[in-house]
Parts: structure tokens; sequence; C-alpha cells
């Protein structure tokens, strides 16, 4: 018995010394300290030992073992400690280099123009509310003034899920919702994604952004629209913008006015990003249409007021000089980058 324990000791030693990779070295434990191992099965031998020699074959076992076990484990720490300086001598690291630049994204130029506009409208006291794009006619059309057979309702312009439901071709479908479930004094901003049936092209996307604004409470007039409207024109564009109105017309608003602001650009005096006219037309705005505030539970004999809307494109179009709407829905980082 004490030769094999000898000859189990020698052949380990000579596995350990062969191993040149710690898997190895573990496959020397399994082999002869393991459950199935050599010396596991002297140990399950021992019944047929005399019983007086038991406990000295017991203990050559264990020194064995332990013999083993010590020339295993400073074998590993080795072994690891070379392949550790290895390792550092291939990954050694240049501190003279210069480092690699993070390139870290940031808002979309739809975005920043939104923030800006969120921004402005806050300062005057407004709140900014949201709603659902996939919207019910009644909100979309009716209760904003446009009835059954309005041109405005034609399948040509308009998303159609089912009779009842559009996709929303305006954020005045929020305004409706506010006015009926809020009680006056008013006053919103309701930015969102819109959807038309437009051809793609340098000023049309089927999909789109508008920024509406609502206001209402008492004695509101046509004044107020127009100190409201200024002083976000200069806000955004500069303290030099005068703004001009023209009538138009609008189903949900009477009186109706498209808004010119002066060109930020020439500063009135007419050059190629104004046409030559000096006049940008930004917005459409006017006096909420006493019926519409009837539909949705406002009493128009006591409450007036007023509304806006301005696509969110066409401010970062105007405020960063871009002359093709395509561009911002590209991702093509080399434009991105550069706002």
């Amino acid at each position: 018995m004490q030769e094999k324990l000898k000859n189990i000791k020698e052949e380990a030693l000579r596995a350990i010394e062969a191993a040149d990779v710690p898997e190895k070295l573990n496959d020397v434990r399994v082999r002869f300290l393991g459950k199935k191992g050599e010396l596991t099965a002297v140990l399950k031998g021992m019944k047929n030992v005399a019983p007086e020699e038991r406990p000295k074959v017991g203990q050559l076992v264990n020194e064995t073992r332990a013999a083993i076990e010590s020339v295993l484990e400073e074998t590993r720490k080795n072994m690891e400690k070379a392949i550790r300086e290895e390792r550092l001598k291939q990954e050694v690291i240049d501190v003279t280099l210069p480092s690699r630049k993070n390139l870290v994204g940031h808002s979309h130029p739809n975005t920043i123009a939104l923030e800006e506009v969120e921004r402005i409208f806050v300062g005057m006291g407004y709140e900014v509310v949201e709603g659902p794009e996939v919207e019910y006619d009644l909100y979309n059309f009716e209760k904003l003034n446009i009835p059954d057979g309005h041109p405005a309702k034609d399948e040509q312009d308009t998303f159609y899920i089912n009779k009842d439901i559009v996709l929303r071709t305006q954020t005045s479908s929020v305004q409706a919702r506010v006015m009926e479930n809020t009680k006056p004094p008013i006053r919103v901003i309701s930015p969102g994604r819109v959807f038309r049936s437009d051809e793609v092209d340098a000023t049309h996307s089927p999909s789109f952004h508008q920024i509406e604004g609502l206001v209402i409470d008492k004695n509101v007039s046509f004044a107020d629209l127009k100190g409201t409207l200024e002083v976000f024109a200069k806000e955004l564009f500069g303290p030099e913008t005068k703004t001009k109105f023209r009538p138009h017309h609008f189903p949900f608003t009477e009186p109706s006015a498209e808004v010119d602001v002066s060109c930020f650009k020439c500063g009135g005096k007419g050059c190629r990003f104004c046409k030559g006219s000096g006049w940008i037309e930004i917005l459409g705005c006017g006096m909420v249409h006493p019926h519409v505030l009837e539909m949705c539970g406002i009493d128009p004999e006591v409450y007036s007021g007023f509304a806006f809307g301005v696509g969110l494109e066409r401010i970062a179009l105007l405020k960063y000089e871009i002359d093709d709407m395509r561009l911002l829905y590209e991702n093509d980082i080399r434009f991105l980058r550069q706002f």
C-alpha cells in the first residue's frame, strides 16, 4: 500500500509538472483527488487492510493528498502569475496616445425648437398638454366647427381608420378635449404629431408636428392675441422682429388671420430667404368661434378666447435656415451634428 501511494504521488507530480494551462491542472486534481480519483479508490480499499494497519495507511493517504494539493496550489499560483504578466505585456497602455473621442448625441432640431417654444409659453403662464394621435372624428372635426361635407374632411387629406376614428390632422383636437373638461380660465399649448395625406417633398410630409395654443377667459380680445404673438415672435426670432396680420378663414376661429414676421435675415428689406417680400409666414390664428365654445360646454356670452397654430418643422426650418424638410427625417449624422 505504501508503494502504491508513493507511485500515485510521483505520477501526480509528473502530471502537474507537465501541465501548461490551468485546465490541465484541474484535470490532474480530478484524476487524483476527485470523488472517483485514485486516492479516493485507495480509501475505498481500506476494508481490505488489516485493522491495526488502517491508521497508518490513512495517515499516508492524507499526507499524499496534502503533498499533491500543495504542489497543485503552488503551480496554479505560478501559472496564473505568468499568464497575468504575459497579458500585461500584450495589453500595455501608451498613456501618451490621444484618448478616443466619446461621441455623445444631442437633441434633434425639432426637439430643440419645441423646447424653445415651450419655454416661451410656459414663461407666459401656459400649460403644456398632450392628447391621442388616433382621435375621434368628434374631436378632430365636429367640435371644431367642421361638419360633414366640409372639404377638410375629404379622404384625400385625412387618414381614416373608420368613419368615426381618424389619425388626427391637427392638435386642435387636444384643445377641444381641454375645453370640454376644464373650467376657464384656460391657457394651454398642445404640441404633437399629426397626419395628413400629403406627398413627400421639400415642404410637405404625411407625418409632421404642430404646436397649437388656446386661451379662454373673460374679456379676451384680438388685442390679447396680437400682443401674445408679438412677444412670441420677438422671443423666438429676435427683439427687432415685427408681426403682420392678414385676414384669413379657419372654421374654428372668427375672425381669423395668418401671421407673418419680418425677415430676421434681412430685417425686412427683402432677400432670397424671404423671396424679396421682407416677410415670412409662420402661423394661423383667430378668436375661438362662439359655436366651438358652445359645443365644448363653455358659455360664449361669458367667455371668449383665441387660438393659434404653428408647424414645428416650419419653425425649425426658418430658425436654422434649412431649405428641405426631408433633411429633418433622414437621420444623416453629418446634417444633425450641425445643431
